[in-house]
């Protein structure tokens, strides 16, 4: 969706779903902060402006596959719906790269054949995402990563 918004598909739902802080914590001891962030689905701003507090330069836009300023890392929240387009993009560039993303990415022959042809590098989170606030997530997500982290699987503690 064109405002960064998360669009789950299926049984009538169509669900805004924002970055919340304690996903992104997990992903910021990896993250040197002499690297130029690229947020290109920056929606709301939330994930960018976290970033920027914590002294991070980022550079954003909502055109991902349009738009091609100087960047060191790209690390967003795409929506779902087009998580393989934001995928083969993100391998096309050639940068390191951190996509939250469901845990079902890793699912799909033309995913693993990405990951198998390209590496892939996962930070798993120690919970659930809690994206509502109501403390009932739904479904798992992690950091589907390139270049980026000391191992392909990472969990946290």
């Amino acid at each position: 969706m064109k405002d960064g918004r998360i669009k789950l598909m299926g049984k009538g739902h169509s669900d805004e779903l924002y970055t919340p802080e304690s996903v992104i914590d997990i992903l910021l001891p990896y993250i040197s902060k002499d690297k130029v962030i690229f947020e290109c689905a920056v929606g709301s701003g939330k994930l960018k402006s976290k970033l920027e507090n914590e002294g991070y330069s980022v550079v954003s836009s909502d055109n991902f596959f349009n738009e091609f300023p100087e960047y060191d890392i790209l690390i967003t929240n795409p929506p779902y719906s087009i998580k393989d387009k934001f995928l083969e993009e993100a391998y096309k560039r050639g940068k390191p790269f951190a996509l939250l993303l469901p845990i079902t990415a890793l699912e799909g022959i033309k995913r693993q054949e990405l990951y198998k042809k390209s590496g892939i590098q996962i930070l798993f989170p120690k919970k659930r995402t809690d994206f509502n606030g109501k403390g009932s997530p739904w479904f798992y997500t992690a950091w589907f990563c390139w270049k980026l982290l000391p191992e392909e699987l990472n969990f946290i503690n």
